[in-house]
């Protein structure tokens, strides 16, 4: 087990920014970084990465943490890998202590998966490099599409040898269990090697764990398949992942560009020449999922196929998805007989790099260009060509680029503008229609299972403070963003705040609000110290989503300092704690004074009551009314005329 102190380093240490980057394409935002949810769906970023405060918070979905959260929702990992994923990333040595939890949790299933296959991707590397069929066979095969010895090991290929239960006794003889590799597809149901006699291909994730193979015969029998992969496992969904991925985001992210190819060999062809921001959608046909970590990334995509028949046709499938997702698309067919690897391989790195710039097409001319070529002079054909064009303009989601593409169209086939709009708009009625009836049949199918469809943030209505929550909410605002700054030379923002309600904490309405008072407190009396990250890593969601709510805002102020503008009147928002957190607790204290004498005026109305009683109330009263009168000389209000 990983032992506090280090779990506290890896923490401190960590960078949210540096882990979110790696999966999401942020731009800077003031002081803030935004970009696409990795989450959910969204065509407009409402993700927001928080540098000053390390942690982030999606305004459409709500998910917010930090980098280690950020890692376990969207890698899945469990918090031990995460924090040893951080901890390899940042070269800090965990310190272990003796337990036996995490080795037992160690063995669950999809841990089980990834561990697995690492030993699978380990053992065709070694098969590839040391065994006799690997060095005939394997090795030469990848010599002879050019493939150098460190573009191997980037790629981690390997080989599986032609004996049919090699693999299979390796993993029993080491302790991993058969069922897990036959979950895998490394085993049949008749205990032998799924792949025998192969050349091998892992496919790894974002985060460069291995989850599935493609294998490829190089036998010259047509009765062999070519290519066979791992099936679909609960870390392997083949709908939602791209080879290449792993040894491309970065590049993919700094060029702000995608190059989409159909096999293996060609991504590696190209990286190894230099062009390093190459995917391939793993010999399927583009789907949502695969554009969706593409965006992640860029919002533009280059089509690189053959200029066949076939690869035409897989181009033309891909391009509506692709701009539903408002993403920026791109076609360049190569010459005839020619693919990215042969290609690259005669001309050269720069030679494929000047004839994508010099042929690629805005998806309009592609298809404009190779259905009316196929229509040749029939009307109909023409029409029925027309009608493809408008469809997938109708899938921009964007309104202003939808006009220009119109426009565009009406342009390059000389038709009027406004029958072409007449006609996208028809599409778009008629897709809305449809997705209105999806609706519609989802929701009926969940009120026959009374299943509550879950609301996203954005859908939900913004919150309503009740009694005294707007305040309470503020003094927490302002003790987790503000605390420890030093309100003067010996007391931090925190101190000053704790100091000056203790005696109130009781009367907090808010349970939750009331709870992190307390505890800050706690923190303090005990360390010394507050930190906001202790409620960013708490254990309790509620908890730990609140304070992070508190510590993220949707709305940035103008950093006008950099036009040379500043502030007359009073400091900026970030250095003005101290002024902040006196307001907040005279606010405070004064909507706690008014309820009190509320209850007070209310009990001296009870005729019930003695005289003692009474006399005891009425100073009480006087008190609070003083004390009310200094409140709203500090804040410069006016004292209200009934108190």
């Amino acid at each position: 087990m990983i032992s506090n102190h280090s779990v506290e380093q890896v923490i401190n240490i960590t960078q949210v920014e540096d882990v979110i980057q790696e999966y999401v394409h942020l731009k800077k935002r003031g002081i803030n970084m935004i970009g696409l949810c990795p989450f959910h769906n969204e065509k407009t970023p409402s993700f927001t990465v928080s540098p000053s405060k390390n942690i982030y918070k999606c305004f459409g979905c709500g998910q917010a943490g930090n980098g280690v959260q950020f890692l376990m929702e969207h890698e899945g990992m469990s918090f031990p890998d995460a924090i040893r994923h951080l901890a390899k990333k940042y070269g800090i040595e965990l310190e272990e202590t003796k337990s036996s939890n995490y080795d037992q949790q160690a063995q669950l299933e999809r841990d089980s998966l990834y561990i697995i296959n690492d030993f699978a991707k380990d053992t065709f590397i070694t098969n590839l490099f040391d065994s006799k069929e690997g060095k005939q066979i394997g090795l030469p095969y990848f010599k002879e599409r050019g493939f150098r010895e460190n573009t191997i090991n980037r790629f981690e290929l390997g080989f599986a040898l032609r004996q049919r239960d090699y693999l299979t006794k390796l993993a029993l003889d080491k302790g991993y269990k058969k069922e897990s590799m036959q979950k895998l597809g490394l085993t049949s149901q008749k205990d032998f090697d799924f792949f025998r006699d192969r050349v091998m291909f892992p496919i790894h994730n974002l985060s460069g764990k291995v989850i599935a193979f493609g294998g490829r015969t190089l036998s010259s029998d047509k009765k062999i398949p070519k290519y066979i992969n791992s099936p679909e496992t609960d870390i392997y969904n083949k709908s939602k992942s791209v080879y290449g991925i792993y040894q491309a985001k970065t590049e993919i992210r700094r060029q702000d560009n995608c190059i989409l190819v159909e096999g293996y060999t060609d991504v590696i062809s190209l990286s190894q020449a230099g062009i390093e921001n190459v995917i391939s959608s793993s010999g399927t046909s583009l789907t949502e999922g695969q554009i969706r970590i593409v965006k992640r990334f860029t919002s533009n995509i280059t089509i690189l196929y053959d200029g066949d028949a076939a690869g035409v046709k897989a181009a033309l499938r891909g391009i509506d998805l692709i701009l539903d997702q408002d993403m920026n698309v791109h076609i360049v067919l190569l010459p005839k007989d020619e693919d990215p690897d042969s290609y690259v391989k005669a001309k050269g790195s720069n030679g494929l790099q000047t004839y994508i710039e010099e042929n690629k097409k805005d998806f309009i001319f592609f298809k404009t260009d190779v259905l009316m070529e196929e229509a040749g002079d029939d009307p109909i054909k023409k029409t029925r060509v027309i009608k493809s064009i408008v469809e997938s303009i109708a899938h921009i989601p964007d309104s202003l680029k939808r006009a220009l593409y119109i426009r565009e169209c009406g342009n390059l086939l000389d038709i009027s503008e406004e029958i072409l709009v007449a006609e996208t708009n028809k599409v778009i009625r008629a897709k809305f229609k449809r997705e209105q009836r999806q609706s519609n049949f989802a929701k009926r199918d969940e009120d026959a299972f009374v299943r509550p469809k879950p609301q996203r943030a954005a859908e939900q209505k913004k919150p309503t403070y009740a009694g005294d929550d707007y305040q309470e909410r503020d003094l927490v605002r302002i003790l987790l963003n503000l605390g420890h700054q030093q309100y003067d030379d010996n007391t931090t923002v925190a101190q000053y705040m704790i100091f000056n309600i203790k005696d109130l904490m009781d009367s907090f309405s808010n349970d939750l609000y009331k709870s992190i008072f307390i505890e800050a407190a706690e923190l303090i009396e005990t360390d010394g110290k507050f930190s906001p990250n202790y409620f960013v890593n708490h254990n309790i969601e509620a908890v730990r989503l609140a304070c992070i709510d508190l510590m993220q805002d949707q709305y940035e102020y103008a950093n006008w300092e950099q036009q040379g503008l500043y502030l007359q009147t009073q400091k900026e928002p970030d250095k003005n704690h101290e002024e902040d957190s006196k307001q907040a607790i005279l606010r405070f204290k004064e909507r706690k004074l008014r309820k009190n004498m509320k209850e007070i005026s209310e009990r001296l109305n009870d005729k019930t009551i003695d005289d003692e009683m009474k006399t005891l109330l009425i100073t009480a009263q006087i008190s609070y009314k003083s004390t009310l009168i200094e409140i709203h000389k500090e804040l410069g209000t006016v004292v209200p005329s009934k108190m």
